[in-house]
Formats: structure tokens, C-alpha cells, sequence
């Protein structure tokens, strides 16, 4: 790091000590003139959060709002990833659509609610040999059933999550009593 670009701030002696708000400003304004973040973290030296936190708080109007960063609801992740799963629009079709920076997001998002799906049922291939065909079609199609069931009531429970503001499905880890 240049000595000049320190001159005028007052340098933090330790970690605990704050940032010269004079810096804080000239690194945020540096950061909005083209300075990628991961570069001006190195720079100097700066937390993980830190340079995101003084963004948010002395980033300029113009700043805020050419943010691309958009976040989605489960309802709408839950629609594209439906979407895509039907065959209605390829990956690249709903990156497209939906304004998504990168393909990683949404196969993040398919991965993340095809282990959301429920085990309806574990039936070995020797079992379902054994099996007539009538029946055979007749648990196709309970499966079937079942299978867009578990999309309904996952659906209802993000519509009423996003419109009641509140954790309905029961988080992994949590204490039970």
C-alpha cells in the first residue's frame, strides 16, 4: 500500500480501534468509482464485512440504486425452479427472464429444494417387479398425486411465510422439547 494514500488518516493502531471516517469515505467513494471490493479489502486491510456495512450506510444515491444485487422470495425461486423441472424454460431461459447474474444461483436453488422433497416412498426395482401392471399404474399415479401435493402445501406455506412475515417450516438443528 502506498504511504501516500495514508497520509492524511489517522491509521488504526489495532483492530479493536475504528476506521478514520475520512478513509471510510475515500475508500467507499473508491469502491463506487470502479475499485472492486475484493481489491479495496486488501488494500486495506479491512474485515469482511466492514467495506458491505460502510456501502450500505455513506454509499451514494447513484450507488444504491444501480445495485444489481436482487434477492428473490421462495416463491419465486420455487417458480423457476418449478419452471424448469416441467421443462417450460431451460436454465439459461430463466436466467434470462428473471434478470439472475449467473446459472450458479439457480442450480443452487434446484439443488436446494430437490433435497426439500419428501421421501414419499423407498420401492426397490425386485419389489415393483413383483408387481401387476394395473397396480403398478395405479401407484404411478398415486406417486403422482402425492408429488404435487408436497409442491401444493410448499407453495402455500411460502405464500403464507412471505405474506405473514414469519418462519412457518421448522428449521434443521432446531431444539425440541
Amino acid at each position: 500500500m502506498e504511504t501516500s494514500k495514508q497520509e492524511n488518516y489517522v491509521l488504526r493502531s489495532n483492530q479493536q480501534e475504528r476506521y478514520d471516517k475520512r478513509l471510510i469515505l475515500k475508500i467507499v467513494k473508491e469502491v463506487e468509482a470502479g475499485l472492486l471490493r475484493k481489491e479495496a479489502k486488501q488494500i486495506y486491510k479491512l474485515g469482511k464485512s466492514s467495506l458491505d456495512i460502510w456501502m450500505k450506510r455513506y454509499g451514494s444515491e447513484h450507488y444504491h440504486q444501480n445495485l444489481k444485487r436482487r434477492s428473490y422470495t421462495k416463491l419465486q425461486k420455487r417458480t423457476i425452479v418449478t419452471a424448469i423441472e416441467q421443462g417450460r424454460m431451460t436454465i439459461k431461459e430463466a436466467q434470462t427472464a428473471y434478470n439472475i447474474k449467473t446459472e450458479k444461483t439457480i442450480r443452487d436453488w434446484l439443488l436446494c429444494f430437490k433435497e426439500e422433497k419428501v421421501d414419499i416412498c423407498i420401492v426397490t426395482q425386485p419389489r415393483m417387479a413383483n408387481i401387476k401392471p394395473s397396480d403398478k399404474q395405479a401407484l404411478e399415479k398415486a406417486l403422482l398425486e402425492a408429488e404435487l401435493k408436497i409442491k401444493a402445501l410448499n407453495t402455500m406455506i411460502d405464500v403464507a411465510e412471505e405474506q405473514l412475515k414469519i418462519d412457518i417450516r421448522k428449521k434443521s438443528g432446531a431444539k425440541q422439547s
